[in-house]
């Protein structure tokens, strides 16, 4: 059973302060209004890294939230959780990482649909999973589950949100 480390609800952005999850909304909003007859794509990913600490095992988990100007550059957010495990199964860290990243979607879609039209962009949520490697086998199940929630999944290669920008704070 894994023991949920307390988040503080900060996100980070490269270059600037911490900033709290519900301005995050806002810095978006205001990316957006610079150019706001530009295409976007808004990405969320999670990535996860076990280390060994004082003889346990800790997953971080981080989760990024990107603001893609397309073919203009880019603004991201991340935050960190730390879980304290017994036996860190793959499994369970992948599927751990799906649901924060839908756990994002949920909180913060509603919020940014407030304040950017659908229409300018397009949501993915990136899954750290491939047709190489030990998670070859779950790609089905964890694109399902963000699918069945009503959301696009892409998986590696092309689920950089997760393996290139969230891995980058793990």
């Amino acid at each position: 059973m894994a023991m949920k480390a307390k988040p503080n609800g900060n996100y980070y952005s490269p270059g600037r302060n911490a900033v709290a999850g519900e301005n995050v909304i806002s810095q978006i909003s205001s990316f957006v209004d610079e150019e706001p007859h530009s295409f976007y794509r808004l990405v969320i990913g999670t990535d996860s890294q076990t280390h060994r600490v004082n003889g346990k095992s800790e997953i971080d988990y981080v989760t990024a939230i990107i603001v893609h100007r397309v073919g203009r550059g880019a603004r991201y957010f991340w935050k960190k959780e730390k879980r304290l495990v017994k036996n860190p199964i793959l499994r369970d860290k992948i599927y751990t990482e799906t649901v924060l990243s839908l756990e994002t979607a949920q909180k913060m879609v509603p919020e940014i649909r407030k304040v950017i039209s659908a229409a300018e962009y397009d949501l993915e949520i990136h899954i750290d999973v491939g047709p190489l490697g030990p998670t070859r086998e779950m790609i089905r199940e964890v694109v399902g589950m963000v699918n069945g929630n009503g959301y696009v999944a892409k998986t590696k290669p092309d689920s950089w949100g997760a393996s290139s920008v969230a891995d980058k704070h793990t």
